[in-house]
């Protein structure tokens, strides 16, 4: 399917279309000139957006969804869980209307669109939607004009999205930046010239056997750097040390670019750590370290990243989070501690949604100990995705474990007994109290809920 030629390709159908990339993809597809269509099991933000631009969006997951015209099919990697039958259907060519129609998983068609680009791949457990959202921040900064693929949204910046949030940006040149996922080695379809590696830890244990099992898919990926490419990374770093130590490329060490007095948007050390690794990608291309701060300090953050939700009447403060692993979540409370700090008398409070069974039973220490800087947290049941319950593991087992070591958690049964708490609470509540729902799930849900109340 490597050979598979976009321009003769006029009619793109898109199954999973709601999905952070998938959703990309098929506004670039739009902004290419092809007729966009999809179907997504539920709608919400992302698809009401792209019907917006014209894509004609069923909703429900059906092979009878598939327009009788489309000449390709693109397919997120979740639809061998979801729909056993319609995987089987469109990943055998099939020729009922005459034709054979081909069809790309979102990590295959991702590294079609990018066969013939410049491209930097931001690749990493933890980060890598920030680092690449500010490596295209610095390279429109200077005019270079790229084309973005993120896992998230980016803030609208009228000089490349028309002023609103979009997880794609269309650029001229042949730079494309794209954020590089590790689960099932999806990152293998790309070939990179640039390759950042933010850091590399324990996650996606339903599918890696361990950490070796990890650090063995970065090592293929690093091994598809040329020797006339970058690979930004630390190098001496536990897990990226066997990684890279074989590497073609020339590898360049992004703590030489850290600077810790820097002045970013987003807070957290570990945000002035990818600010680095975006400031040693920028300047392969001969960018100066001073004008990659300048640039980076402008970076406003990504959807679903300390994400600033409202303020309640009573003063307190919403936020939401995408942070779904205990590395994850202890930088972004320490970020948050940052601005509100204990000694100042704020409280806050975390909404948390374990994301994936597997997840929460593996971790279920790291993740005990990762609430400690905060005063209470509200756990919901845990988001399935793309699992089954095998009820060895609960968000009151991890309640549980939280309490011996911080005594601040409680475990809900559902979102409306967690709402009816919290609304119970806010009379209480006021001037810096602050409210984060944190998770990879639908826990932004109760903030939501809460402001409109």
């Amino acid at each position: 399917m490597n050979n598979l030629d976009l321009s003769k390709i006029h009619n793109v159908h898109f199954i999973g279309i709601g999905g952070i990339g998938v959703s990309a993809i098929a506004r670039m597809m739009v902004q290419i000139g092809k007729n966009v269509t999809g179907q997504d099991m539920q709608g919400g933000e992302i698809v009401d957006e792209l019907v917006k631009l014209g894509i004609d969006i069923k909703i429900g997951q059906s092979y009878e969804n598939i327009p009788l015209d489309t000449d390709l099919i693109v397919y997120t990697i979740a639809i061998d869980t979801y729909d056993k039958e319609l995987a089987k259907k469109i990943k055998e060519p099939f020729k009922n209307i005459g034709k054979i129609i081909p069809s790309l998983s979102y990590p295959q068609m991702l590294g079609l669109i990018t066969k013939d680009k410049y491209t930097i791949a931001v690749c990493g457990t933890h980060g890598k939607t920030t680092t690449t959202g500010m490596v295209a921040e610095i390279l429109n900064g200077v005019e270079r004009k790229p084309s973005v693929i993120i896992g998230s949204l980016l803030a609208g910046n009228p000089n490349h999205s028309n002023g609103k949030a979009t997880n794609y940006i269309h650029g001229d040149s042949d730079i494309f930046i794209v954020e590089a996922c590790e689960y099932r080695r999806s990152f293998l379809n790309i070939n990179p010239k640039v390759l950042v590696i933010t850091n590399i830890d324990e996650d996606h244990l339903d599918y890696y056997k361990d950490i070796q099992d990890i650090r063995n898919a970065f090592h293929e990926m690093v091994m598809k750097v040329p020797k006339d490419g970058y690979i930004i990374c630390n190098p001496d770093d536990i897990n990226i040390k066997e990684v890279v130590n074989d590497a073609n490329a020339k590898i360049i060490n992004w703590q030489e670019f850290y600077n810790g007095k820097l002045k970013l948007k987003v807070p957290g050390i570990h945000n002035k750590k990818d600010a680095a690794a975006a400031i040693a990608a920028a300047g392969t291309f001969g960018i100066s370290k001073k004008d990659g701060e300048k640039y980076v300090c402008n970076f406003p953050g990504t959807w679903r990243r300390f994400e600033y939700k409202g303020k309640l009447k009573n003063g307190v403060i919403l936020y939401d989070d995408y942070a779904h692993h205990p590395t994850e979540i202890k930088a972004t409370i320490e970020g948050f501690r940052e601005i509100y700090p204990i000694n100042d008398g704020w409280k806050i409070h975390i909404v948390f949604q374990p994301h994936l069974f597997s997840r929460t039973k593996l971790l279920l220490d790291d993740f005990a100990k990762s609430f400690n800087n905060v005063d209470e947290v509200l756990l919901l049941p845990i988001y399935y995705a793309r699992e089954v319950d095998d009820g060895i593991i609960s968000s009151q087992i991890l309640s549980n474990e939280i309490n011996k070591y911080s005594n601040n958690s409680k475990a809900f049964d559902n979102f409306d007994t967690l709402e009816v708490y919290l609304e119970a609470k806010l009379p209480n509540m006021g001037e810096k109290y602050i409210i984060v729902t944190m998770g990879a799930g639908e826990a932004f849900k109760i903030g939501d809920n809460i402001l409109k109340i």
